[in-house]
């Protein structure tokens, strides 16, 4: 079977989502292709800075988000190894822009109000990708289940082991050193941390506990994991024990969090990032194909913003790629594909130029600031102390401080 489509992104994730809305509030239809049988949850959270609800608002999902998600208004940051008081910063401040606003959101929750407000039949699921190959000024996406798909432009949204990015020439993201441990908590009454994000470091791991709203829990525990270290994954069990045998000197609840989550509210990941200097010299964009967020700037999660820039990408690329589409033509035939082709690689390249500089600086920080909050060493320990009781909430702010425009075209 052979389809015809003007625009085809690749992967359901957040965005996959945000770029098919933010084309369609500009009028232009896109068929989205998502491997899996329903929308991808896993992760169950995320924390959504300043900049995520910017992009929200763009899309028009912003409201609805919030009104199922509490405000988090600061971090309280301590250490798991000794017991004293944590070092408590405010969220609570202007950016250049605008107050600044944090919430964990859920990830079901976020992808379902992006899904939400896509026409029927936006979103092809089963639909694995196999292949792509070129057909004049057109892209053929070949899927596994033989159906070929025609396109005049084609995004890939599909992750850290993205087809599409290899297509253009980015390499396999590279591994970290660490793995994650992620978990989601259901205290059905109130659990009692407020509305503080709770950050706990020590002895090479690093954990943290959001609050998404009053009663459910959204945690992550880090860790450089040894050859037997990778057996954990996979078996929930193991891995709950696993971390609760390594949290060291933490808060009751905070352990109680952990105790009371069920087996498959846990997943476990290796953390991969994209060399910066990729992403700075490297092809965002190669004709008519172009990335978008994991399969763009796959980035340790240390800073929180790779959903958030996941965003970003969506509302820009959007905007870049209407411009392009929207345009009139007064040709017509095989001048008329060229033209197309043109605009659409100009438009590719626009928002390649946007989002270097932005994706570098994203993948770079949160490496940095990730090795330093996990690191094991004496002096090293004196550092991260250093950098959390005074720069952390700031930095986290500051990379949160950013506004990836409105969907407006001129």
């Amino acid at each position: 079977m052979e389809l015809v489509e003007e625009v085809v992104i690749v992967g359901a994730g957040i965005a996959g989502l945000a770029t098919s809305l933010g084309l369609h509030r500009l009028g232009i239809r896109s068929l989205v292709l998502e491997s899996s049988a329903g929308l991808r949850v896993t992760g169950f959270a995320l924390t959504t800075w300043t900049n995520a609800w910017r992009a929200l608002d763009a899309v028009g999902v912003g409201h609805s988000l919030r009104q199922q998600h509490g405000f988090l208004d600061g971090v309280v940051a301590s250490s798991s190894v000794v017991s004293k008081p944590g070092k408590q910063m405010s969220f609570k401040v202007k950016g250049t822009i605008g107050d600044h606003e944090v919430r964990c959101v859920r990830r079901k929750l976020l992808l379902e109000a992006l899904e939400k407000e896509l026409p029927d039949g936006t979103i092809r699921y089963s639909s694995k990708v196999v292949s792509i190959e070129d057909s004049g000024y057109l892209k053929l996406v070949h899927l596994a289940d033989d159906t070929i798909i025609k396109t005049k432009v084609l995004i890939g949204g599909d992750g850290v082991n993205s087809v599409v990015a290899r297509y253009i020439g980015f390499k396999k993201p590279a591994f970290s050193g660490r793995s994650a441990i992620r978990g989601y908590a259901d205290f059905k009454v109130n659990h009692g941390f407020g509305s503080k994000f709770l950050l706990l470091l020590g002895k090479g791991v690093r954990s943290g506990f959001l609050p998404c709203d009053d009663t459910t829990i959204y945690w992550f525990f880090t860790y450089i994991p040894t050859d037997q270290d990778k057996e954990l994954e996979g078996n929930p069990t193991e891995m709950k024990q696993f971390v609760l045998s390594k949290l060291g000197n933490v808060p009751d609840h905070a352990r109680t969090c952990v105790e009371i989550t069920e087996l498959d509210s846990i997943t476990s990941s290796p953390l991969r990032f994209r060399h910066p200097w990729e992403v700075l010299w490297g092809n965002i964009s190669k004709g008519n194909v172009t990335v978008a967020g994991d399969a763009l700037h796959p980035m340790t999660p240390d800073i929180g913003q790779g959903g958030c820039a996941a965003l970003e990408d969506g509302v820009v690329l959007a905007r870049c790629l209407a411009e392009a589409l929207k345009k009139e033509l007064n040709v017509e035939g095989k001048e008329r594909e060229r033209e197309e082709y043109k605009r659409v690689e100009m438009g590719l390249k626009k928002y390649a130029a946007e989002r270097r500089w932005r994706s570098f600086e994203l993948i770079s920080t949160a490496y940095i600031v990730g090795a330093i909050q996990q690191s094991d060493g004496k002096i090293m320990n004196i550092l991260r102390d250093a950098i959390v009781a005074k720069f952390l909430a700031g930095l986290l702010l500051k990379k949160a401080d950013f506004d990836c425009g409105k969907l407006n075209i001129s």
